[in-house]
């Protein structure tokens, strides 16, 4: 994980354990900035707290794989993304 600095004492995975909403993740293998070993320590980090969440790392994917305005995007990546996100919501009453 990052280093702790004076703008930013705690990181995400330092606060795991006082998450209080549900957490889904969905993050490309080809991210340099939240490679797939972060994503899976964080994982790991919520559910041994007993949070629930989800993770999906998609193959071939790099950060901004959603922003069909950038080179980055991959559309079939990003449609499962869109219905991931969407049905989560649903489960979890953001969405109707």
């Amino acid at each position: 994980m990052d280093p702790e600095s004076a703008a930013m004492p705690k990181n995400a995975y330092d606060l795991a354990e006082e998450v209080k909403a549900p957490v889904l993740g969905l993050y490309g293998a080809e991210d340099a900035g939240i490679p797939p070993p972060q994503v899976e320590a964080m994982k790991e980090k919520l559910e041994a707290a007993g949070k629930t969440a989800k993770f999906k790392i998609y193959p071939g994917a790099p950060h901004g794989f959603f922003a069909d305005y950038r080179q980055s995007y991959r559309p079939e990546a990003a449609q499962d993304a869109w219905a991931k996100m969407q049905a989560w919501f649903k489960k979890y009453g953001v969405l109707r």
